[in-house]
């Protein structure tokens, strides 16, 4: 596959061809952050690995989280010791070894409302968050907390209402590019050896003889049907675990035993950074949970809600109430209120969380659960973004204990993903990087910090093509090659994949990216050999997506705005003429 785990259209095919036709040691289902993780983790081991994604990589959860790698505070009052140590020493691993040029740390502002006791008690609870990120890891060079007056609080935050708070204290944490991290780590795992291929959906398990002995699968694309032989299959699917174990009446087969996985729907906005000054983020804390304010290049982030989602899981929808709550939330320690007009964007995920007695979404529990529900197949579920290797890691060992021979154990606490390695001598040689391509320094580093050490590439289509080294239409933080880069080096299929996960154009732009769709449509048209009629359908089938995005954004329920998304299905590709005429006769 070369060095790069490159996810070229060809490669797509050949992978394809090597699934129909090759017994693996264990099939993946899901391509969000543990199902990549788990691919990798199996490859690394030593074993023949396939993952399946039914849309594209990331597209459910791990493409809308809050896009943080933390340990969670929350979860200190929680008294989850354990788990809080167990994801501040992941977030160390990924700043310093794994993936530094995707996974950086930031400053965050804990403001306080009390004089005397919360201080202390604050104060205390993020020295041990300090503490906890130290034990068995190597110091990252994170600065540890600092406590703030009112007035140096209110030199980084100004936008911060004066009476709101009495003080702060600074603590940092790391952010990571969710979509983006996920499509490294498939990157790094075919790298290794791994056979990996989105648009592809399982419809049903294969069972023989009471063992799980693979998955029937559709080609989504073309509406081919076969099936994939796996000694072991792994389910790593978050809210569609049931979906997987399921027959096909959609009930789980009789005598086998289910991991009930609850929804929780959060939501968060995207607002242009001048829309209030802050050199930090903030967490705040409000009557049902906690409040994040995200940095996030010229913009910020704020979420998240949490609330039961029982709807389609595809398309979680955020409503104008989702919208109002956020909004009201953060207003209530802003000088100058935001309003609905300040919203670029908004995204909806849903958290897997591991079904519980409590009512509350809010209180299950974030640790993951891997199970044995029959032979031959593997089910995690639940966890944390940031401590998804040890979940790969622990849903792997299950899957070992399945195989009749040895395997090795774990090496991902040392497997860098793909543009880590000489991603820092690159930083330091930014401006000859500049120079020599005739791009700005401020490109240069937009690039590094997204791409690492796979810059070359980008830069490579640049040389070639110095067109390519223009913005996107509607978009100045995008080059027209990361477009290219991404159908010819990072596997995307369709217009959304570029435009919602390979960059984040879909939720940083005003238009929602229907300025860029038409030249990113028709770049991708030459790569993958469309139609003029499918590089149309293309883009209609984005615009309408958008469109059903804000007009789900207006309902008051979660029923109204999942109605309005759910009427513009993603379309049935296999039914759509693909290619064009020259493309087809080859």
């Amino acid at each position: 596959m070369g060095d790069s785990g490159e996810l070229s259209p060809s490669i797509h095919s050949r992978a394809l061809e090597t699934l129909r036709s090759t017994e693996l040691d264990v099939l993946v289902i899901g391509g969000g952050v543990v199902g990549a993780g788990a691919a990798l983790d199996a490859a690394t081991r030593g074993l023949t690995v396939g993952i399946v994604e039914a849309r594209d990589w990331a597209a459910g959860t791990s493409s809308r989280s809050s896009k943080l790698i933390h340990g969670g505070l929350r979860y200190l009052e929680m008294l989850d010791f354990g788990l809080v140590r167990e994801a501040l020493q992941e977030r160390g691993l990924l700043m310093e070894r794994l993936a530094p040029h995707l996974v950086r740390p930031i400053p965050f502002l804990y403001p306080l409302t009390t004089k005397y006791f919360e201080r202390p008690y604050v104060g205390a609870g993020i020295g041990l968050y300090d503490a906890l990120s130290l034990v068995g890891s190597r110091n990252v060079g994170l600065p540890v907390h600092k406590h703030l007056s009112r007035r140096a609080m209110l030199r980084g935050a100004p936008s911060l209402k004066p009476d709101a708070f009495v003080g702060a204290i600074r603590y940092y944490d790391a952010q990571v590019d969710d979509a983006r991290f996920v499509m490294s780590l498939v990157r790094t795992a075919v790298k290794f050896g791994a056979t990996a291929v989105n648009r592809t959906s399982v419809t049903e398990l294969v069972r023989e003889n009471g063992r799980v002995v693979g998955a029937r699968v559709r080609v989504e694309e073309t509406g081919e049907e076969f099936v994939i032989r796996a000694k072991t299959v792994l389910s790593a699917a978050g809210v569609w675990t049931h979906d997987v174990q399921a027959d096909a009446s959609g009930k789980i087969p009789d005598g086998v035993p289910e991991l009930k996985v609850r929804a929780s729907k959060g939501v968060h906005l995207v607002v242009p950074r001048d829309r209030f000054h802050a050199t930090t983020g903030l967490i705040l804390k409000t009557a049902i949970s906690v409040l994040f304010v995200i940095p996030w290049g010229r913009h910020w982030i704020i979420g998240t809600t949490d609330t039961p989602w029982s709807l389609d899981k595809a398309h979680p929808a955020a409503t104008s109430r989702d919208i109002d709550y956020l909004l009201n939330e953060i207003n209530k320690v802003l000088v100058t209120p935001l309003t609905r007009d300040d919203v670029e964007g908004v995204y909806a995920g849903l958290r897997p969380l591991v079904e519980g007695n409590q009512e509350s979404t809010a209180k299950l529990s974030r640790e993951h659960v891997v199970t044995h529900p029959e032979p031959g197949l593997a089910v995690i579920a639940g966890g944390k973004y940031t401590t998804y290797r040890v979940m790969a890691k622990d849903a792997i060992d299950a899957v070992a204990d399945m195989l009749p021979f040895t395997v090795p154990d774990s090496v991902t606490n040392d497997i860098s993903l793909v543009g880590a390695e000489g991603h820092q001598a690159l930083w330091n040689q930014r401006e000859r990087l500049a120079d020599k391509s005739g791009i700005s320094d401020t490109k240069i580093e937009h690039l590094l910090h997204r791409y690492g050490s796979m810059i070359h590439g980008v830069l490579d289509l640049i040389a070639q093509d110095p067109a390519l080294a223009e913005d996107l239409d509607g978009s100045e933080d995008y080059l027209a090659a990361e477009a290219v880069y991404a159908v010819t080096h990072e596997g995307a299929r369709h217009l959304t994949d570029v435009l919602a996960r390979r960059t984040r154009i879909s939720i940083e732009s005003w238009d929602r990216g229907l300025g860029a769709a038409p030249q990113v449509a028709r770049l991708m048209q030459p790569l993958l050999g469309w139609s003029d009629e499918f590089t149309q359908q293309e883009i209609d089938s984005y615009t309408a997506r958008v469109e059903a995005e804000r007009e789900s954004q207006e309902q008051l329920t979660d029923e109204g705005a999942d109605a309005v998304r759910l009427s513009k299905h993603e379309r049935d590709w296999s039914s759509t003429p693909r290619f064009a005429t020259s493309h087809a006769s080859k």
